[in-house]
């Protein structure tokens, strides 16, 4: 069987066009020396016909059985990622391709790569479609809510090998780093041996554009710099978002905020996010316009949003960075007791911005979230952030993709509301996870006891998507409009 697989990959990869017939002989020859397999019949009496992830699983899991690699998360990654590394062409002739593909259009050109991306197992969609995905209507919006269940779990053996590992290797220093394209991985570390990247010039610096391994939404790339530095809001990065929104005026383009809880996962190295999405904040509309003193060519209004969102237009691209930059630091020195803003504790700074950019109709479009990190006594994990009455729900960070509307939810949700819908239509309390039984009661008393599984299902997603606008209610930063409208006045006063 195992000949079969591999040539049924071969023939996978032939007609997914990641080689040509050319390369055959040369691609089976490098698979069978992955899988220490000294020869190959001369004839087959069938080849397997499945999908290249589901014909990479069945190879993994042959070598296991042959003892060629361990039963480990690790050891299985990277053979796959190497079998299909085999496929993949170097980066100069994908950097190649894409260019040309860009001279017929920018969308011919994220086609051409994110097809690739996909069919080289890089964005594994085997796993992604274990996600569990819906829209549901809110007072903002129709929000997207994901349970985040692509991410396999590592097994005991992984665990182990991970806690006795004695050398600490710093390369590449994150998993951002442009040193990771074509890197075979180690343990506690990604495969990336199908990695490609392609070189985008923004500001007149290089960065790098690439998809991520695990998209929560469609066209989910992430641009980097080509050095490893902190993340960082400024006037630079205005400019580079809406650069790079004129290269790819298909795709939006964002921020997550440089400062600790307001910002992303990762703030070691400065890389955003963009894609081919809309999002309910993209089709938010403006709760009140309003005049930007020194930017009369910049129209500026606040959106019906639950998050503290100004939203910048014009077709001078200058001039949209130059009053977000305005903004930016008139809002980093800005403090308002009333609304419980603090900018400073000390020399501790504690406002930022979350941008995101887009071209539309013509215009620049960049929206500017205002965030701040400073936590309290009664709010230790951040008085912006996610309250305790919501963490049964969602205690991580709101980063770029939740404050556009998507929620990013854990893995044990699944269980879990499956449970709550079974109380609601006639099961025991008792089987309700403790952080979840006071809504579960709630809900009980909004909806009785239900008699359908539909009914049940259906409310859930309403109510799930209810709990994350009230976590994006948290993490706003003016609740009120008169709050917004002193900020605006010192904005106006200040010019």
């Amino acid at each position: 069987m195992i000949y079969e697989d591999i040539e049924g990959l071969v023939h996978a990869a032939l007609q997914k066009g990641l080689i040509t017939s050319a390369d055959q002989v040369y691609a089976r020859n490098q698979l069978m020396h992955l899988l220490k397999l000294k020869a190959f019949p001369e004839q087959l009496d069938r080849v397997s016909e499945a999908s290249i992830p589901d014909l990479l699983d069945k190879l993994v899991d042959n070598a296991i059985a042959n003892n060629v690699i361990a039963d480990v998360f690790d050891e299985k990654e990277m053979l796959a990622a190497n079998m299909m590394n085999c496929f993949v062409a170097r980066p100069s002739v994908i950097q190649g391709e894409f260019a040309c593909m860009y001279d017929q259009s920018p969308e011919a050109a994220t086609d051409y790569f994110y097809e690739l991306s996909k069919n080289s197992n890089y964005i594994q969609m085997n796993r992604i479609r274990k996600n569990i995905h819906f829209k549901a209507d809110t007072v903002y919006g129709e929000m997207d809510i994901t349970i985040n269940l692509s991410k396999p779990e590592k097994d005991p053996e992984q665990i182990k090998r991970e806690r006795e590992l004695k050398q600490t290797v710093a390369y590449p220093k994150c998993m951002l780093c442009v040193e990771n394209e074509g890197y075979a991985g180690r343990t506690g570390y990604p495969a990336r041996a199908n990695h490609r990247i392609i070189p985008v010039d923004l500001m007149g610096e290089q960065w790098f554009f690439q998809y991520s391994p695990y998209v929560y939404y469609n066209e989910h790339c992430i641009v980097l710099a080509a050095q490893h530095r902190d993340m960082k809001i400024d006037k630079t990065a205005f400019q580079r978002l809406m650069q790079f929104t004129s290269k790819f005026p298909h795709y939006f383009i964002g921020s997550n905020a440089d400062l600790p809880i307001v910002g992303g996962s990762i703030l070691s190295h400065d890389h955003y996010q963009g894609g081919r999405y809309e999002f309910a904040m993209t089709k938010a509309e403006a709760a009140f316009s309003f005049t930007l003193n020194p930017f009369p060519e910049v129209s500026a209004a606040v959106l019906h949003w639950p998050l503290s969102v100004i939203r910048l237009r014009s077709v001078d691209a200058d001039q949209v960075a130059d009053a977000a930059d305005y903004i930016l630091q008139t809002w980093r020195h800005y403090s308002d007791e009333q609304a419980n803003v603090a900018a400073f504790t000390g020399d501790t700074p504690h406002n930022t911005i979350t941008p995101i950019a887009r071209m539309r109709h013509g215009k620049h479009e960049l929206d500017l979230v205002l965030r701040n990190n400073r936590t309290s006594e009664e709010h230790p994990l951040g008085i912006f952030h996610p309250h305790a009455d919501v963490q049964h729900i969602k205690k991580e960070n709101i980063g770029l993709i939740e404050v556009m509307g998507l929620a990013v939810l854990p893995a044990r949700l699944k269980d879990e509301l499956q449970v709550i819908e079974n109380f609601l239509l006639g099961g025991e309390l008792q089987d309700v996870a403790d952080y979840h039984q006071e809504w579960a009661q709630q809900l009980k008393e909004a909806y009785g006891t239900l008699k359908k599984d539909e009914e049940a299902k259906t409310i859930m997603k309403k109510e799930l998507a209810k709990k994350f606008s009230r976590v994006l209610e948290d993490a706003g930063v003016f609740k009120e409009k008169c709050a917004f409208e002193r900020f605006i006045a010192v904005l106006n006063k200040e010019a």
